[in-house]
């Protein structure tokens, strides 16, 4: 789901404008092997992103190297982020998540696999965003975000003008947009606001099929037994 959460001992107030949550703060029960995992793994790839903090990101400085590298938002449990890193390597993939069970899973996997080009961001992804340099993402990945169902909720939405504007402003020329939802009302939402940037373009046209890429996740194998189609959106950032 869409990361983002508050850390009570961030020692400035949240920005204006971002105080309505795209997410509902979740943190769960962590088991013994999650907390070890937090405990050893966190100082070696984690980073924390509270509310109002506009340290610049710089991810040079966080992978060590300088190579493209993949915003994923809200990435759960981290078994498709981790599938994707590891088949990848020649890309970085910066996960952003706030359930801190997921959190915990993705570093064991990291370690499990012996991945060298993932590191995990705890905190709001659009306070993220705002940290990272314009035009440094190779791809942002919006798997399954919490659809706000409900009208009076559509405000909450991370696919929306405003928050697509600054996703798309932190992509390079060529750099890609990629959403995925199984809420048909929110993918229609969607495909409405992506079209409506001057600055993306559809790159699959009609095309709605999940990419060979991305792995299927537990939620989405849920949503398809439940009978509920999912929409892969894939709009690319025009150069120039």
């Amino acid at each position: 789901m869409t990361t983002v959460d508050q850390d009570p001992t961030a020692p400035t107030p949240p920005r204006a404008g971002s105080a309505i949550r795209t997410f509902h703060p979740r943190r769960g029960r962590l088991s013994g092997r999650h907390l070890d995992a937090l405990d050893r793994l966190w100082p070696r790839y984690g980073l924390a992103v509270p509310d109002g903090d506009e340290t610049p990101v710089d991810p040079a400085d966080l992978f060590g190297r300088r190579a493209p590298m993949v915003l994923e938002i809200g990435s759960g449990m981290g078994d498709a982020t981790a599938a994707m890193a590891a088949a990848d390597p020649g890309r970085d993939y910066l996960a952003a998540e706030v359930h801190t069970p997921g959190i915990a899973n993705l570093l064991a996997l990291v370690e499990r696999r012996g991945l060298t080009n993932v590191r995990i961001a705890d905190g709001d992804a659009l306070t993220l965003l705002r940290r990272l340099p314009e035009g440094t993402l190779d791809a942002v990945h919006v798997f399954f975000p919490d659809p706000w169902p409900k009208a009076r909720h559509h405000k909450r939405r991370l696919i929306q003008p405003r928050h697509v504007a600054l996703l798309r402003s932190r992509l390079a020329p060529g750099g890609v947009l990629h959403c995925a939802t199984d809420w048909a009302e929110y993918a229609a939402a969607m495909r409405e606001t992506l079209d409506a940037d001057p600055d993306l373009v559809d790159a699959r046209p009609g095309d709605v099929s999940r990419p060979e890429h991305r792995p299927v996740t537990k939620f989405e194998r849920r949503a398809l037994i439940a009978g509920r189609p999912v929409a892969d959106l894939v709009y690319r950032r025009q150069a120039g």
